[in-house]
């Protein structure tokens, strides 16, 4: 029964189970919610594409000065900066393509096309002796990056139960500045070990590494089965992340998602103008309006920024993990209980709050140890 076919068929099959079979069961699972600990595991290694996207972020704020010593460019701010933002031009064109590559070859080999460049770069990165093979491997791993993030957002979405959906979400925020954290301490004895920057760069394949093996004993995503028409894997993966009790009313809740999706084909152009255009805005507005915080260059440069503030910068750097990370926690506990538009709101005028302090800071008319408290507190909101 259950046989590769038109989605519109498959509907009609779905529909004789929602008659029968749904209507004695549903009430009993509606009333239950799918146990969180069987879909955990999967969405912890899922997560680690994020972790690496966080350590990558902050992989070069502590080793940037010894790096440019070691590869011979110590002084160059135009190479620096090209360490810095070479791998985010490789994310940004691996970025364009992610959506149809998840789409494509599955959520999992998705996330090991996403682990083969960061260790393929990271490899390069240790090992290179010139600038350009600094610039080279910080490519390859950019476009490891660019794959990772819509991977793990689809996956993360399609194998939690809707009762924990946000706060299994939140673990992609964790995630990022664990990952980010992890790179800013590893990062500590690079002026007291020579070489140290290579280590920093060796480390980040171990994760890279457990990734593209783990995913191999992880579920595939049941909503990109069920669109490939492999109903009963579908059923199989919905057995192992929900539960076998759920796994009646997840199928009929999957084949009206279908529907909707048959009815509701979508033009490439209609993003960007038309019904669906404000729904594309505000969410792109909204990463965009977070981007442009600056908070990336806190990332990359805080080290930099705290010593001309003459604060140490292992310190500084250990308080913004911390906060950065205290941040994402409270969203993880709030998600489902406030909802999304409340924390988003709330989130963003701390933001614009943290930003005037910032420019109260840099004022003429606050100087010395105001302006330090002023520029390093405004920088941890």
């Amino acid at each position: 029964m259950y046989k590769r076919m038109p989605s519109r068929d498959r509907s009609d099959v779905m529909d004789v189970e929602e008659n029968s079979a749904f209507s004695q069961d549903s009430m009993d699972v509606e009333t239950t919610n799918p146990s969180m600990w069987l879909s955990f595991p999967h969405v912890v290694v899922g997560t680690l594409s994020s972790f690496l996207f966080g350590y990558h972020l902050g992989v070069v704020n502590e080793p940037l000065e010894s790096i440019s010593l070691d590869l011979g460019f110590s002084g160059n701010t135009l190479a620096e900066g090209l360490v810095v933002s070479t791998c985010l031009g490789g994310a940004l064109i691996a970025s364009l393509f992610s959506g149809w590559i998840a789409d494509g070859v599955g959520r999992r080999r998705a996330f090991q096309l996403c682990a083969l460049p960061m260790i393929i770069g990271a490899s390069t990165s240790a090992t290179t002796k010139t600038l350009a093979g600094m610039l080279i491997g910080r490519f390859l791993v950019g476009t490891g990056m660019g794959i990772g993030p819509s991977a793990v957002a689809l996956y993360v979405t399609e194998v939690s139960p809707a009762s924990v959906r946000g706060t299994y979400g939140s673990f992609i925020q964790i995630a990022t500045c664990l990952g980010l954290m992890v790179a800013l301490f590893i990062g500590i004895p690079v002026k007291e070990i020579a070489g140290w920057w290579r280590i920093c760069f060796w480390v980040s394949t171990i994760p890279a590494g457990f990734l593209a093996v783990a995913m191999m004993f992880c579920a595939e995503s049941p909503h990109w089965l069920y669109k490939q028409g492999r109903i009963a894997e579908a059923e199989a993966e919905f057995e192992r992340l929900l539960g076998g009790s759920h796994v009646k009313y997840a199928m009929v809740e999957l084949a009206k998602l279908d529907r909707g999706d048959d009815a509701d084909t979508v033009k490439l152009s209609e993003l960007f103008y038309g019904r669906h255009f404000r729904v594309v805005y505000i969410g792109s507005t909204l990463f965009a309006l977070q981007q442009l915080s600056g908070i990336n260059a806190v990332f990359y440069f805080s080290s930099s920024v705290f010593k001309s503030a003459g604060v140490p910068s292992d310190v500084a750097n250990a308080f913004i993990g911390v906060a950065n990370l205290s941040g994402s926690i409270i969203a993880m506990l709030l998600m489902d209980k406030l909802g999304r538009k409340m924390l988003l709101l709330w989130s963003f005028f701390g933001m614009a709050i943290s930003m005037l302090v910032q420019v109260a800071a840099a004022n003429t008319f606050v100087s010395g140890s105001a302006s330090l408290y002023l520029s390093v507190g405004g920088m941890l909101m």
